[in-house]
């Protein structure tokens, strides 16, 4: 019934915005798993810029999304591994910090308009960055005892810090200020 109204029912219109976000994802990723840092394990990763993008914009579908996307991307450059349920993991729960912090415990709508606004922002990025990392590097380290802890830990941080906070605070504020774009969860 739902197709006579012209409506995709909401399962299908979840499917299809997350296949879009994926394929979004893998665009931007895929050039960049040449620049690695730990050859299989971690690399530059100008992707995570997507990451506050993902969570508060799209919610659960731009968590599985960006899990989803990392994985088919560690697939494409041949870098899957046991770690890489681990970075299943830490990529859902990355978008997911944004996701339950500014969507769902928030009082307040998104907005980047205040100083204050963008400090809340901060820190749920170093939140997430730390979440990442805290799952990612035990894994690696457990299965692959010869993996530089320290150096796969720190980079992770730092993807999951610099670029969310040099790339997508400021595409949220176009996103938000020019575009008029709402979080698809977002607060009556």
């Amino acid at each position: 019934m739902a197709l006579k109204t012209g409506k995709l029912p909401k399962s299908v219109r979840f499917c299809l915005m997350t296949l879009l976000l994926v394929l979004v994802y893998l665009i931007i990723a895929v050039p960049f798993k040449v620049m690695s840092v730990i050859p299989g394990f971690t690399d530059i990763r100008p992707v995570m810029f997507l990451k506050p993008v993902y969570g508060i914009f799209f919610g659960i579908p731009g968590c599985i999304a960006f899990a989803v996307g990392n994985l088919i991307g560690d697939v494409m450059s041949d870098s899957l591994r046991w770690s890489s349920i681990a970075g299943f993991a830490a990529n859902f729960l990355g978008p997911f910090a944004f996701y339950l912090f500014c969507v769902k415990l928030s009082k307040t709508s998104f907005s980047l308009r205040t100083v204050k606004e963008i400090l809340k922002q901060l820190a749920v990025i170093i939140i997430s960055s730390v979440t990442e990392a805290v799952v990612i590097a035990p894994a690696v380290k457990l299965l692959y005892p010869d993996v530089d802890f320290l150096l796969l830990a720190f980079t992770i941080f730092l993807n999951g810090t610099v670029f969310p906070l040099l790339l997508g605070i400021p595409l949220m504020i176009l996103m938000q200020e020019e575009l008029g774009f709402k979080p698809l969860t977002q607060k009556k």
